[in-house]
Order: structure tokens, then C-alpha cells, then sequence
């Protein structure tokens, strides 16, 4: 019976990524034809083989470099930063056995927000720090400040919760207090628009970091995965499997910490991802995290890149960040879960 269960599961697994890949490649399509200049799929497809040189298609310069230029690493950037705080997420949601567990729960994307706002505003660096070092530094600053609060790796999940629940509070309020004091107008719309979140400044040189960045840290989770899978039942069970519980939950810490940093200071703070797919992906594949990562992975990336394309067409000749587009799919998401979670009378 068990070995049929996993057969299943693993049928579901290779369904599910067979399926996800080909809406990825859809999405990804009309994501890119989509715009304020609106773009045929064909011509989306032919640059494309054009540019990795298996066609050589006669196409309108101009609809050739939007697509290549502008369109489709935005696209594929989505699809990744989807990936990323989704695994994220379920990494989070394993080690400190939480279901409301996210990536933003460490106090990461607060820190990012901080450290982005000081180069903007205050000007620190003097041009040498870059807004995304400045959003990276600011990141693991946060991540060290809860290390701190939580007295280490050692602590239990809920102190690590507590120490991320006041570190964003704290970073949050040295944000609200450097862009109400010494803010300008536009840098005060400026701020407000990254900080939730947005595809619109990235190319191919973002694409290439966050594929790079991803990959080693997927890869390191995947090797973990059934250290995952001891961390869920909690870390005496953990400990008594021969894990060293307090060395792997520092390790898969800073991998999460990495990651979402990464993303933060590349696209913004994008906040629900975490906390919506992994619970999505884990209803199909099963709680095995060997399933549960490509999973949420595939299903985030499709997510992400089909919440970029409702930013750019729920407004006419407006782009919504895309912050406000996952928080209107993520609270409600938010509300079930504590309604399921609630205690049974």
C-alpha cells in the first residue's frame, strides 16, 4: 500500500511539473506580448529562436528588441523570484513547523527595504552602493539582528518567529522615519513603488544573478530534503534520527536569508508567495519535501509570472505593483488557513 502511495504521488509530481511547465511557457508568452504596444505570440516565439539562432525570421527591428530586451527577462525574472520565495516558503514552514510561515517572517524583506530607502534618500555611498547592495546589506542585517534575538540556531521556532515578528517592526519604523523626515515628494512615491514590489527596472544581468543564486540554493534544499521531512515532527525527533538540528536549521536560515535578499533587492518586497504556494503545492504532491520543492518551485514560478500580467492589464495604462496583486490573492489564502487552523469544539 505505501509503495503504491508514493507511486501515486510521484505520478502527481511528474503531472504537475509536465502541466505547470507547459502554463510557464504560455505565461511567460503572453506576458510578453502583453503591453501598452501589444505584441503577436509568433512574433514573441520567432525572436526567441532568432536570438538562440534557429530561425533567421525577418521581424520588425523594434518589436524584436522589446521583446528581448525589455519584455522577456521582466517575464522569466517573475517566473524566478515566483520559484524563489516559494521554496522559501516551504523550507520556513518545515523548520519552524508554522503553517503561516513565510520568507518575510525572518524580517529579511524589512531589512531589504531599510537598507534600499537609506541609498535613495540618504544618499549613503555617494553612488558607490548600489540600491540592490544597499536592499542585500540591509537584508542580512536583519537576518543577523534575529540570529541575534533568537539567541541563535539553537532556539526553538517560536522564539525565531518572535525575534522576526520585532525585527521587521523595528526595521520598518527606521523606514517610516527616514522617509517622513528626509524624504522628497518624488523620492517618497519612489520608495513607496519599490517597496511593493516591481518587475519594471530588471534585464537580463537581474535574470542571470537571481538563476545562478537560485539554483546553488535550490539545489542545497533538495539535498536536505529529507532532513526537511525529520525537522516537521520537531527537533527532538530530529536530533534522535542522528541530525544535527542546531548546524542544518543555521544552514537552510541563511539559505532562505540568501534567497529572498537576493530577490528583495533586485525586484522589491513581494510579500504572500511563500505563504500561499507551498500549501497549494503540497495539496497535490504530499508533504515530502523531495516532491514538495520542484512542486512549489514550478507552481510559483507560474503564480508570479501570471500575477505580472493581472498587474499590467487590471488598470488600463496602469501598472499595479506587484505586491498588491499577491496580497489580494494572499489574504484571502491567509484567512482560510486560519480558519482551518483554528481549534476543533
Amino acid at each position: 500500500m505505501r509503495a503504491k502511495g508514493e507511486t501515486r504521488a510521484g505520478l502527481r509530481l511528474a503531472l504537475l511539473l509536465l502541466l505547470s511547465g507547459i502554463v510557464l511557457i504560455g505565461a511567460v508568452a503572453a506576458a510578453t506580448a502583453i503591453g501598452d504596444y501589444n505584441i503577436p505570440v509568433r512574433t514573441v516565439f520567432l525572436t526567441v529562436t532568432n536570438q538562440i539562432g534557429l530561425t533567421d525570421a525577418d521581424l520588425p527591428r523594434i518589436e524584436e528588441s522589446v521583446v528581448w530586451n525589455l519584455r522577456l527577462s521582466r517575464s522569466l525574472v517573475a517566473a524566478l523570484c515566483g520559484s524563489g520565495l516559494a521554496i522559501c516558503g516551504a523550507i520556513l514552514q518545515a523548520l519552524l513547523r508554522n503553517p503561516l510561515a513565510e520568507p518575510f517572517v525572518l524580517g529579511v524583506s524589512a531589512g531589504a527595504s531599510t537598507g534600499a530607502v537609506c541609498v535613495i534618500v540618504l544618499g549613503i555611498g555617494a553612488g558607490a552602493v548600489s540600491l540592490s547592495l544597499g536592499a542585500f546589506v540591509g537584508a542580512f542585517s536583519a537576518f543577523a539582528l534575529v540570529a541575534l534575538l533568537s539567541n541563535g540556531a539553537t532556539s526553538g521556532p517560536n522564539h525565531t518567529i518572535l525575534a522576526g515578528v520585532a525585527a521587521s517592526q523595528l526595521f520598518n519604523a527606521l523606514t517610516a522615519y527616514i522617509v517622513t523626515t528626509s524624504a522628497s515628494a518624488q523620492q517618497a512615491r519612489s520608495v513607496m513603488f519599490w517597496l511593493l514590489g516591481s518587475f519594471g527596472g530588471v534585464r537580463w544581468p537581474q535574470f542571470y544573478l537571481l538563476l545562478i543564486v537560485l539554483f546553488v540554493c535550490l539545489a542545497i534544499c533538495i539535498i536536505m530534503a529529507r532532513t526537511l521531512d525529520a525537522f516537521t515532527f520537531g527537533d527532538e525527533d530530529a536530533a534522535a534520527l542522528g541530525i544535527p538540528v542546531a548546524r542544518i536549521r543555521l544552514i537552510l536560515f541563511a539559505v532562505t536569508a540568501l534567497m529572498t535578499a537576493t530577490i528583495v533587492s533586485q525586484v522589491g518586497a513581494i510579500g504572500f508567495v511563500g505563504l500561499v504556494v507551498p500549501h497549494a503545492a503540497r495539496y497535490i504532491v504530499g508533504p515530502l519535501h523531495m516532491r514538495l520543492l520542484p512542486a512549489a518551485a514550478v507552481v510559483g514560478a507560474v503564480f508570479m509570472v501570471i500575477a505580472d500580467i493581472a498587474s499590467r492589464v487590471l488598470v488600463d495604462q496602469q501598472t499595479i505593483p506587484i505586491g498588491v496583486v499577491t496580497a489580494l490573492v494572499g489574504v484571502p489564502f491567509f484567512a482560510i488557513i486560519l480558519y482551518r487552523a483554528r481549534p476543533q469544539t
